[in-house]
């Protein structure tokens, strides 16, 4: 995330952290709990926060995710923060998330590569003929047994 956003100068960075399971020995309602408890200490210990450190989903998270995280945020902090909705991003669009969201990462990492690789200088250094035409690439995807929030 910090090399993406520095690409297009943004003053952001990245990070990430979680809670490591096998989701298959779990219900819902437990994931569920599981998430709300993680947002509340992670929110009480100054982690995250609208301004602070805004969770987005990854392997193994998604909308539904989200929604718990943005919901225990505003239920708990929302009367103190004007902002306590931009608390995730990847929330659904009826709780404030935006359009693009779900393609916005694999859109940033072939910029970012577009941007690597068009760099003829560097591409001199590592003997790589510029631009991204005739090469082949290979996308790692994390293990999806466990899951893995922010």
């Amino acid at each position: 995330m910090t090399l993406k956003c520095a690409v297009v100068d943004l003053p952001f960075g990245g990070a990430k952290g979680g809670i490591c399971l096998d989701p298959l020995q779990y219900s819902a309602s437990e994931i569920e709990s599981l998430i709300r408890r993680y947002t509340l200490e992670l929110t009480r210990k100054g982690f995250i926060g609208p301004t602070i450190d805004v969770p987005g989903p990854d392997v193994g998270t998604g909308t539904r995710e989200m929604n718990w995280m943005m919901d225990t945020y505003e239920t708990f902090y929302g009367h103190l923060d004007i902002n306590a909705k931009a608390i995730t991003t990847g929330k659904s669009l009826t709780l404030g998330g935006i359009e693009g969201r779900t393609e916005s990462t694999g859109l940033g990492a072939f910029i970012v590569l577009k941007e690597i690789l068009g760099n003829t200088e560097m591409m001199k250094k590592l003997k790589i003929n510029p631009g991204i035409e005739g090469k082949k690439f290979i996308i790692q995807v994390e293990n999806f047994s466990k899951l893995i929030i922010y």
